[in-house]
């Protein structure tokens, strides 16, 4: 092989060769670059129809350059739905799809605040305990214990379902979807929960699901970029197959990802509920498609094997960014919903172009 060609071409992962000359582009600089963009448009509308700035203290009235109020509406309005996020990009890059998250939010949200409520309110007894009063005023650990249980287990049961019987992803977290939310719906008759203990409450409050999904979303970019676990979910989402001659266990691995998934969304609701200060069976609705959406808008692939936690952290902002603007626009809500949809589509087009461009090389 000639000196020059030596140059341009070096052995990688298992003494594969690539050509230094053609490496792509990192897909999370793409996704910045968009966000960068929107917040570019939105700013531009400000000024050309209302005179104002979107992002940025253009009338002296914050201390600081920047809008701090709108900053922290955008990073509070998508970090319970990040931490959804998180667990939805892990499941979307071993190749599957969970559209059961935000059922079990609804479901972990009324079990965590049955035993997280109080025993006197307002100096009366809980009008509305579910339990007896032993279950009442009880450690903050036991509520969180049994609002992760019941996410987790959801998990389990879907990745249970998925690598020991084959049922394909939508199926069983379709059929989870759809008994989680009735189990949500039979925990209480449908009675929603309220008034938790003080250390309950503080879990959601102020900054707390912000200062949530930051540490998560950190904790699992550093498990997927470096151990054992993170290199298995990609393989297995690249090529199952191969994962499997390669000697990972690829149904145990399955189940420990949606159980993780689960877990988070356990997560979620705990943050959710203690934030609102109360507990609906309602809550979490259509919570997994607007998850899965900051995946794929953040170049988590649907066809599994490619994605990552920052990509994913950016496609929440991209979320946030756009509610906050038709808000700061004035615009009805439902045009948010026809522009997410739009959205959703045109990254799941992106993707499949860039999977046929890199294909064609």
């Amino acid at each position: 092989m000639a000196d020059g060609t030596a140059q341009a071409r070096v052995h990688g992962t298992g003494g594969l060769l690539y050509d230094t000359k053609r490496r792509a582009w990192p897909n999370e600089a793409n996704v910045l670059i968009a966000l960068i963009l929107i917040v570019a448009v939105f700013e531009g509308l400000g000024a050309l129809l209302m005179d104002q700035s979107f992002l940025f203290d253009s009338r002296d009235r914050f201390d600081s350059v920047f809008n701090e109020a709108r900053l922290r509406i955008i990073i509070l309005q998508v970090a319970i739905i990040g931490i959804i996020a998180l667990g939805a990009t892990q499941v979307i890059i071993t190749g599957g799809i969970d559209l059961s998250a935000g059922s079990v939010v609804g479901f972990a949200a009324m079990v965590a605040m049955s035993f997280a409520q109080t025993g006197v309110v307002n100096g009366n007894p809980n009008p509305g305990a579910v339990f007896g009063p032993a279950w009442l005023d009880l450690p903050v650990i036991v509520p969180v214990l049994a609002g992760l249980g019941v996410g987790t287990l959801a998990g389990v049961i879907n990745g249970a379902l998925i690598a020991y019987t084959r049922i394909p992803p939508f199926i069983a977290t379709l059929g989870m979807m759809v008994a989680a939310r009735g189990a949500a719906q039979w925990w209480t008759r449908g009675q929603p929960v309220s008034f938790p203990t003080d250390g309950y409450a503080a879990l959601g409050q102020g900054m707390m699901p912000v200062i949530w999904f930051v540490g998560l979303a950190i904790l699992f970019h550093l498990i997927l970029r470096h151990t054992v676990y993170g290199k298995h979910t990609y393989a297995i989402g690249s090529n199952e197959d191969a994962a499997r001659m390669s000697g990972i266990k690829v149904a145990r691995h399955k189940l420990l990802v949606y159980a993780i998934a689960g877990g988070l969304a356990g997560v979620s609701a705990i943050v959710l509920s203690a934030k609102n200060l109360t507990a609906q069976t309602g809550m979490g609705l259509m919570y997994e498609l607007d998850a899965i959406a900051m995946a794929v808008i953040g170049g988590v692939s649907l066809a599994g094997g490619r994605g990552s936690i920052v990509g994913t952290v950016i496609g929440a902002l991209i979320f946030g960014v756009i509610i906050s603007g038709f808000t700061f626009l004035r615009l009805d809500a439902y045009y948010q919903e026809m522009v997410k949809g739009v959205i959703i589509v045109a990254a799941v087009v992106l993707d499949q172009w860039r999977q046929s461009r890199t294909g064609a090389k």
